[in-house]
């Protein structure tokens, strides 16, 4: 890795740099519908008014989206544009055609992407290739008897995987991408979500893992109390301190994430948007 480019994309991303959270903008733009593993607390919704991933209220074309950035970098100020769903940004040919349209239009812009990291072995070089700085991969445990608790099911090569083979597949993918991410210059951050009786113990084996890969931050969200872990309580501020402090101690930690939405736009927390205060008329 680059280390002046590292700092300057942690200088500057809101999402990387705590100080940065409430100065400088970032787009999400939801062009990435499907999505190709099911996670037990994820239901993804189109509709206004829920704060949380995987949320947007409508899915756009890759040509709206890019008269979206067009349109709100004129408006604030903007350093990073990023493609977060709703679905994964990798299963979708449409977030490809995206981020090879902002190379060309916006090229000093940060492009980022969010994934469950399932096609990052093969994507890599396509991420690096397109000038995309940062991906942040959400890994929620490296032990399949914790992480077939979490998922579902797994869709990979044309095959539905359950149980510990999904998971399998799922972590060998992971790990093997950060690493192919990091040796190809890409900037990853590792979101985590913590889920009470479930990973809390475990998220500083994944810390340990994920900085061996090459990861360079992390991030542990709570959990979102919903689909299979709907009865499961939300973790308190100090839970979640007590894991990011003993992370901290591994790799550095993220702390001012606000799970946006995954068409969120403008400064977070500050003059914070999404799309349904942009008429679909507008496109």
């Amino acid at each position: 890795m680059n280390e002046s480019r590292f700092a300057h994309i942690t200088k500057v991303h809101p999402c990387f740099n705590e100080k940065m959270h409430d100065k400088v903008g970032r787009i999400h733009v939801p062009i990435a519908p499907k999505c190709n593993i099911q996670c037990n607390f994820c239901t993804r919704e189109i509709n206004k008014c829920e704060q949380r991933p995987g949320v947007a209220s409508r899915v756009m074309t890759v040509d709206q989206a890019v008269e979206h950035v067009r349109k709100v970098t004129t408006e604030m100020p903007i350093a990073v544009v990023g493609v977060a769903g709703p679905g994964d940004a990798l299963f979708n040919e449409e977030t490809f055609e995206f981020f090879k349209r902002m190379d060309e239009e916006f090229p000093d812009l940060i492009k980022c992407m969010s994934t469950n990291g399932l096609l990052l072995p093969e994507k890599a070089d396509e991420i690096a290739a397109l000038h995309i700085n940062t991906v942040t991969v959400t890994v929620n445990a490296i032990d399949p008897e914790i992480g077939t608790k979490i998922y579902s099911n797994v869709y990979f090569d044309k095959k539905l995987y359950k149980g510990v083979e999904g998971f399998n597949v799922l972590i060998k993918n992971q790990l093997e991408g950060i690493k192919k991410l990091a040796e190809n210059g890409v900037v990853v951050k590792v979101n985590s979500v913590l889920i009470p009786g479930v990973n809390d113990k475990h998220i500083i084996d994944i810390a340990k893992k994920v900085k061996e890969q090459g990861a360079s931050l992390m991030n542990v969200i709570p959990l979102i109390p919903m689909h299979k872990f709907k009865d499961t309580p939300k973790p308190d501020c100090a839970a979640l301190s007590e894991v990011r402090d003993a992370v901290e101690e591994i790799i550095p930690v993220f702390r001012a994430c606000t799970q946006c939405r995954a068409d969120a736009y403008g400064v977070p927390g500050k003059e914070d948007k999404h799309l349904d205060m942009t008429p679909a008329s507008h496109f």
